[in-house]
């Protein structure tokens, strides 16, 4: 049976930072093989969203569910359904790309040896892309999540970024509506 829960489901999730609001009542769904992007007022206002979406920061009002859970109540399970990607690249020569890997399945408890078979197989599906882009990319989809959240990716990336989600949801904040389009079903611009 086919799980038709939403991966994603924000209701008028908002964030207010010193009284000034950084992400306006946003109310979306994405589900998985999906792809959303939505269109964002400006950079902070596109990662504080991103964030909430990947359960990383909590709405100061409204909800967020990812998949099931909340993340204000189960923040556990939210972070192992869903995945971020941040928008700036990782500094590969201060980690080293075999220790980043054999770090992030130690975090998820996965076997070594298959989280890099899984690895060595997503940087085929990135094929041109810069290792330090495909490599945050590559962490977040190796332990299998349900819904995968990017924030402000390289719009030059997008296919393979896309082919390598697979079945994985996709949800992507934006500040240009061209790069949105590259990632999929475009949301209005918010401001």
């Amino acid at each position: 049976m086919i799980d038709s829960t939403p991966c994603l489901r924000m209701r008028d999730a908002a964030f207010t930072l010193d009284a000034v609001k950084v992400v306006p009542p946003t109310t979306l769904a994405v589900g998985a093989g999906e792809h959303l992007a939505r269109v964002c007022g400006g950079p902070e206002h596109a990662s504080t969203l991103a964030m909430m979406a990947a359960a990383l920061t909590r709405p100061t009002s409204g909800a967020v569910l990812v998949g099931e859970y909340d993340p204000r109540v189960q923040p556990v399970h939210c972070k192992r359904l869903a995945a971020f990607v941040p928008h700036d690249p990782l500094p590969l020569a201060q980690i080293g790309v075999e220790r980043f890997i054999e770090y992030r399945a130690a975090l998820w408890n996965l076997d070594i040896h298959a989280a890099r078979a899984r690895a060595a197989l997503l940087l085929e599906r990135l094929g041109s892309m810069h290792e330090s882009f495909a490599y945050p990319i590559v962490a977040a989809l190796l332990p299998f999540p349900r819904v995968l959240v990017l924030d402000r990716p390289q719009p030059a990336y997008a296919d393979e970024i896309l082919a390598a989600a697979g079945p994985c949801a996709v949800f992507s904040t934006h500040v240009e509506a061209a790069t949105a389009d590259r990632f999929g079903r475009q949301e209005p611009v918010l401001a």
